[in-house]
């Protein structure tokens, strides 16, 4: 395992709990991002399943699920996936990593990588891309939520003080979307939210194109 994603499994396995009690209901005061959660579940074309890449303990994965979307999570960190199993039963979550996809081909019918990207570095994006862009089903969309900036910093304590040791990138949305571009999807929109805060956030909303007949 490479060096970042072995820090990254570490760190966020140190911080599980703390990050889990900390970002508890945090959507309810943010109502624009509940409105682009809503989005995201309004576009996904069939009630197949629907992959949240970097789901962490399962907080959004269950907020999609309320949605009426067949959410089902990933995550890196084995102590995430063993908060959302125990706090989500029957619904299903398995350790894996973005660059290394546990999924077959157009095996879901929408993806869904809220600030899981960020940790990514830019060398291994189109990787992490590629592998979003062979299991989502042609038609599919594709939502990817991120810091905005154009610098690399490094977390060294969180979520109740724990130590860490991982790399946030930060990225501009047209940077975000040369990315997908570059992977084969479509670019529908990108969002900035709360773009006047210091780290503004961003979304954009992409789809694997359908083939021409």
């Amino acid at each position: 395992m490479e060096s970042w994603l072995a820090d990254t499994r570490t760190s966020y396995d140190t911080v599980a709990a703390g990050y889990t009690e900390q970002l508890r209901g945090a959507l309810a005061g943010l109502p624009y991002m509940r409105a682009m959660l809503a989005l995201f579940a309004g576009l996904v074309p069939d009630d197949g399943p629907v992959a949240d890449v970097g789901c962490g303990p399962g907080l959004v994965t269950a907020d999609l699920r309320a949605l009426g979307v067949n959410a089902f999570g990933i995550d890196l960190s084995p102590a995430m996936i063993d908060i959302a199993r125990r706090e989500h039963p029957g619904v299903r979550f398995e350790v894996g990593s973005m660059t290394e996809l546990p999924l077959a081909d157009a095996s879901v019918s929408g993806l869904f990588a809220w600030w899981s990207l960020i940790h990514v570095p830019d060398e291994a994006v189109p990787t992490a891309l590629a592998h979003f862009h062979r299991a989502l089903r042609p038609g599919g969309p594709l939502m990817v939520g991120f810091h905005v900036g154009d610098v690399t910093t490094l977390k060294t304590q969180g979520y109740g003080g724990h130590p860490m040791n991982v790399h946030i990138h930060r990225r501009r949305p047209a940077q975000v979307s040369a990315f997908l571009r570059d992977a084969g999807f479509a670019i529908e929109s990108e969002v900035v939210l709360n773009p006047d805060d210091p780290v503004p956030g961003a979304l954009v909303f992409a789809r694997r194109p359908v083939a021409a007949p």
